[in-house]
């Protein structure tokens, strides 16, 4: 079948309206949020059922089509870029929510659904869903699953996987399932009996399958919430506070940490105050009923001034407090301020090597001649150091993958791992050897073939093909002609 045939099959399927193939409207979909990684798809479809999916996924099946899932693009590994052209299959349009059930913290949504709509519409009920990456207010519950996406609250409530319930999934052969504790919509058992494919299935980067709708856990907003700002001269000492944090048996909400470049970079943008000759500033979140929020805040306070914070600052209503936080999911953005473009990495530490790690990535950033800002969830160690460079300049973007590339190997050598929220998708995939043995690759390509055997769904991603890697410099490639 040759691109004009399949643009004709597809608007059969679903109108007109709903296939883009215009080669200037493709480029649209040719990156995610790492935008290093570039291909484009042969053809995009806007479906608005899991009817009009399956239909899609089973076209491509019978003629061997590629085909890749896409939420709102927000990801940054290249997880949703059609590395061999094919069909995208953009979920945007499935937006809806099915049903809330309070009495059962429970909703049916389709995965289209912005992550953030999910919780206005339960706020006025005391509820919200926990999981909320820095671009909840854009990126949807279908890319979260994707992903296995966490978040600042990752630390207390835990990732995208802990809050799915159940999962209807259009398989790469076009069949219709439902993963998990429920079959057809229904409310779903807490510990569904048989395999944990939600656990499998969640994270697998749209590689096992598409899911289009999802039974998702809600939880109740706590009585009382308390958030601190504590700013460090050294950030050794702002280290040092993380760990012992943690050590005293607290685990906050949330234990954020934003090092000087990306201070200047928050200051400049949002104006509030941040002394910009700091080192490091920690944004630490209590909760839970009130007196227990409230001892947990003054015990995180008396730790910060112990390891020799300039200055402890506590949000004083909820205006400030959510100033704070748009400072904080604001940080990619700010950035812009700093060069023209930025490579956001994910590597994963212990608490115990953040300051050994953070003078590796400042060592890595001057050999290469790359700066390097860092906003990142230091109460778990995932660490996001952000890659300033001119996208244009093809030197700098050489520099800046070899030092991406040497930040994860260093997080691997002490320990951690290559990702921690935002996967592995094409920009990670050279270091999956680096990471893993080839017997351990090996079980999870035997894993992927089960669900994906004729590897059309997000084809070259995650796992290597028997330890070979793509090449991944501004891909563009399409598999079918004219």
């Amino acid at each position: 079948m040759n691109r004009s045939e399949l643009i004709a099959e597809l608007t059969a399927l679903l109108g007109a309206a709903a296939v883009i193939h215009q080669r200037e409207a493709l480029v649209t979909y040719d990156c995610d949020a790492n935008t290093i990684d570039k291909a484009d798809p042969d053809v995009v479809v806007l479906p608005r059922s899991t009817d009009e999916v399956a239909a899609v996924v089973r076209l491509a099946s019978e003629h061997q089509i590629p085909f890749v899932a896409r939420g709102a693009g927000t990801g940054l590994s290249g997880g949703a870029i059609a590395l061999r052209g094919g069909i995208m299959i953009a979920l945007t349009r499935m937006k809806a929510i099915l049903w809330i059930d309070l009495a059962s913290r429970q909703a049916l949504v389709q995965v289209g659904l912005v992550n953030l709509h999910l919780t206005n519409a339960v706020t006025a009920n005391g509820y919200c869903y926990a999981p909320d990456p820095s671009s909840q207010g854009v990126c949807t519950i279908g890319g979260n699953v994707a992903e296995n996406s966490g978040g600042p609250h990752t630390l207390k409530f835990g990732v995208t996987t802990n809050h799915v319930l159940a999962l209807e999934v259009v398989l790469p052969s076009g069949e219709v399932v439902w993963l998990g504790g429920a079959e057809r919509g229904a409310r779903a058992a807490v510990d569904a009996p048989g395999y944990d494919l939600i656990g499998v299935f969640v994270g697998s980067e749209g590689t096992f399958g598409i899911a289009t709708r999802a039974i998702v856990r809600l939880v109740h907003q706590p009585e009382r919430t308390c958030t601190l700002l504590a700013i460090f001269d050294q950030f050794d000492a702002g280290a040092q506070a993380v760990s012992a944090i943690i050590a005293a048996g607290i685990i906050p909400a949330a234990l954020e940490m934003i090092d000087q470049p990306c201070i200047v970079a928050l200051e400049e943008t949002f104006k509030l105050g941040f002394p910009i000759n700091a080192e490091a500033i920690l944004l630490v979140e209590t909760d839970g009923q009130a007196d227990a929020a409230e001892e947990e805040l003054r015990r995180v306070i008396a730790i910060c001034n112990e390891q020799g914070a300039r200055e402890v600052r506590v949000a004083q209503n909820e205006r400030e407090r959510m100033l704070l936080w748009k400072a904080r999911k604001g940080a990619f953005a700010a950035l812009s301020r700093l060069a023209k473009s930025y490579y956001t990495q994910d590597g994963v530490v212990p608490r115990s090597k953040l300051s050994e790690i953070l003078r590796t990535i400042r060592a890595i950033g001057a050999r290469h001649r790359i700066r390097i800002a860092n906003v990142f969830h230091a109460g778990d160690g995932n660490l996001h150091p952000c890659l300033l460079f001119d996208e244009q300049d093809p030197d700098e973007v050489q520099r800046c993958l070899e030092a991406g590339t040497d930040i994860l190997k260093a997080c691997v050598d002490i320990g951690g791992s290559v990702t921690g929220e935002h996967g592995i998708g094409v920009e990670k995939i050279e270091l999956m050897n680096y990471a893993f043995t080839p017997a351990t690759l090996q079980a999870m390509r035997d894993l992927r073939s089960v669900f994906n055997p004729d590897g059309l769904c997000n084809p070259l991603k995650v796992v290597p093909i028997n330890n070979v890697c793509v090449e991944r410099r501004y891909l563009k490639r399409a598999a079918l002609a004219v």
